[in-house]
């Protein structure tokens, strides 16, 4: 299959690489240092899928204009640029089916507002993948992909789909894909804390102090959901009933779930898909992760004000390049008592 993939970083890389490897036709987007490296070198993926080197077409914006357009097309770029990098390769996706593949809420819809007319897939990676320099790609945790269709997509689209992905990458289906993006946004409370510390997830889970913060900003994300009626999907073995009792539970209870998130990391250090950004010195998505909470939580006419905090603290960071001690972080981020 003619396979286009927008956004060539940590997640889009991966798969990229992994549907090279599978014997796919694949195009690649990419911008500066990562698009010179993939044009020079190919595209480089190590780590939990093993190694491969994936000679793809790489550009700035797809350029299959005047050709054969591509079968289906996968959206891998940070959710705050998404709506953009879609407009700039409208004119080659035009109907075609795309993969949104981001995290926090909304990115079906960004998709729908630019690409009317095209069948719609959500996916959300569990896999754990860190873009470390430019045109390579490492899996420090080789978990599944979940796909889900968008409401109206075509089933045998759905499943032609599915069924080349399996060929490259483990695939778990959901018939729910939004109650499954609002269990990955929970499980994608990791990332917040490592972009303000610098310290890797595990580190991060490891320290009573920072373990309490990130459960009850996790607490807080399952009181808003519940206030807005929202079903969580099942992800990694995580399922409502689980969350249910983080959100009822008193903190030192709850932090059973980050300690679990962290032992199926491994001992790789993962830096989280934030700090990465960080140290790349881009802005990050942390308001489409913790601060969805926020807004969700707005619209649901109540407060997050443990999330808010940390959405603040993350732009602190970002402005300032200056990471907070463990210390600094329990001191500022005020908790429910």
């Amino acid at each position: 299959m003619r396979i286009a993939v927008i956004g060539a970083g940590a997640v889009g890389g991966t798969l990229a690489a992994l549907l090279d490897r599978a014997g796919h036709d694949v195009e690649v987007t990419a911008r500066g240092e990562n698009l010179a490296a993939i044009k020079q070198h190919g595209l480089r993926l190590d780590g939990g899928w093993g190694e491969h080197i994936a000679h793809v077409e790489a550009h700035e914006t797809l350029a299959w204009i005047g050709a054969p357009e591509p079968d289906f097309a996968i959206l891998a770029t940070k959710a705050q640029d998404a709506a953009a990098a879609l407009r700039a390769n409208r004119e080659v996706l035009g109907t075609v089916p795309v993969l949104v593949a981001q995290n926090g809420l909304g990115g079906l819809e960004v998709a729908r507002s630019v690409l009317p007319e095209s069948p719609l897939l959500g996916g959300l990676a569990l896999f754990a993948a860190s873009y470390l320099e430019p045109g390579r790609v490492t899996v420090t945790a080789a978990l599944p992909l979940i796909v889900g269709a968008a409401l109206g997509t075509p089933d045998e689209v759905f499943e032609r789909i599915v069924e080349v992905l399996e060929g490259a990458i483990p695939i778990e289906v959901t018939n729910d894909i939004v109650g499954a993006q609002w269990t990955k946004l929970l499980i994608n409370h990791v990332n917040a804390l490592p972009a303000i510390t610098g310290l890797s997830v595990q580190q991060v889970i490891a320290d009573p102090g920072l373990r309490k913060v990130m459960t009850a900003s996790m607490r807080e994300t399952v009181r808003v959901a519940r206030r807005l009626g929202v079903r969580f999907g099942k992800v990694q073995g995580v399922n409502g009933r689980v969350l249910g009792a983080i959100g009822s539970a008193p903190l030192a209870f709850g932090a059973w779930f980050p300690k679990t998130l962290g032992s199926r990391m491994g001992s790789v250090p993962n830096p989280g898909s934030t700090l990465q950004s960080i140290r790349r010195g881009q802005l990050t998505e942390i308001d489409f992760l913790n601060g969805a909470v926020v807004a969700a939580a707005k619209q649901g006419g109540v407060a997050a004000p443990i999330n808010e905090q940390i959405v603040e603290l993350v732009h602190e960071v970002e402005k300032t390049g200056a990471f907070l001690s463990p210390g600094e972080v329990v001191e500022r981020v005020k908790l429910e008592r």
